[in-house]
């Protein structure tokens, strides 16, 4: 038994030898775990020498710039890099082309602005993309054309102020999309047209102050939908009553709310929909009108609408009162003059048969 376990001891040290020897200064290879770790080893470049059976390379906060393209054609097992908190501004068309078992690509924290159509190349079955704190600022319909296995997006804390039609056409699969802390001033419709695996869709803290009708009608699956600090003073209900899931719970807080009579009655038919769910309604905060900021939407007074309905609909009678009065009047008028000349007449034909 002895003799075992000490003949285990020198195969383990041997092949750890071995792998050390195949690995490159400042990383650490895992052979057994098949872990390439090189995190914080100052590159600025990436390592030439990595075992060719890794399947997670760990290249997180160093110093790297570029991407070259085919950069890792000699570590196709690769299942995840992680190259997040790097200096990467430039990401060569068909970087991860030889990738093709790749699952998770972690992106973040870098200094990419653009992503162009071979930023995708090989990456169909890849189900995690992490390009957060970035530079991008506009997508379109070439940026993720090949991603047609990916499962969650996150695209947080950019500067994406523009997303053309069909920017995610390629993502049938789709089920988590991460867009907060953006730029966006609306949504317009056709941007989620086939996300109809898309489950999450986060789009707070951008700057949202439009919705198109039927923006939200593709996402048959989305169970979460939050908008919460953006720059919504007024909904209009049939955008959400275009969603059509079985149970969507929606997030609104930290928007600048103009509390008025119209925004009431939208929330109250919206609380009505029992397929939708409003969590975050009691801490809705009004902006305007002004005698109404800082108050909970829930708060306000109901009566002051239904006062200004009594209002409404006094006023609409009274004019309606008044333009019958007018027409009756000018009837009678009408019919009176009529009658003087009917008698008028009369009378002249009376005198000429006096004649």
């Amino acid at each position: 038994m002895k003799e075992l376990l000490f003949f285990l001891l020198l195969v383990t040290e041997a092949s750890s030898r071995f792998n050390s020897s195949r690995c490159r200064q400042g990383c650490d290879c895992q052979g057994d775990l098949k872990f390439t770790i090189c995190s914080r080893a100052r590159f600025t470049h990436l390592p030439s020498r990595v075992p060719p059976n890794t399947e997670l390379l760990d290249l997180s906060d160093n110093s790297i710039s570029v991407i070259h393209e085919r950069s890792f054609s000699k570590n196709r097992k690769l299942r995840v890099l992680l190259l997040q908190n790097n200096n990467i501004s430039v990401v060569e068309d068909g970087s991860f082309s030889q990738l093709e078992f790749l699952q998770k690509l972690d992106l973040s924290w870098n200094r990419i602005s653009t992503l162009t159509e071979g930023f995708s190349l090989g990456l169909a079955l890849l189900r995690e993309l992490q390009l957060s704190h970035n530079r991008l600022s506009s997508l379109n319909s070439q940026s993720f054309l090949h991603l047609d296995g990916l499962q969650r997006l996150n695209l947080s804390r950019n500067s994406i102020h523009s997303i053309q039609v069909r920017s995610f056409s390629s993502m049938s699969s789709l089920r988590q999309l991460h867009l907060q802390g953006n730029q966006l001033t609306s949504l317009k419709s056709g941007i989620f047209s086939m996300l109809r695996s898309l489950e999450v869709l986060n789009l707070a803290g951008n700057q949202i102050h439009e919705t198109e009708l039927g923006v939200f009608k593709p996402l048959t699956s989305m169970t979460l939908l939050n908008l919460a600090d953006n720059q919504m003073s007024t909904l209009d209900f049939k955008t959400f009553l275009s969603i059509h899931t079985y149970s969507t719970h929606i997030l609104l807080e930290g928007n600048p709310w103009n509390c008025d009579c119209d925004l009431q009655r939208v929330f109250r038919k919206l609380r009505s929909i029992q397929r939708l769910f409003l969590d975050d309604y009691y801490n809705l905060t009004c902006k305007e009108p002004l005698v109404l900021k800082d108050y909970r939407l829930m708060d306000v007074d109901t009566e002051l609408c239904l006062a200004e309905t009594v209002t409404v609909l006094i006023i609409t009678i009274t004019v309606v009162t008044t333009v019958l009065a007018a027409m009756l009047m000018g009837e009678r008028k009408r019919k009176k003059k009529k009658k003087k000349k009917h008698w008028t007449q009369q009378g002249q034909i009376s005198d000429e048969s006096d004649y």
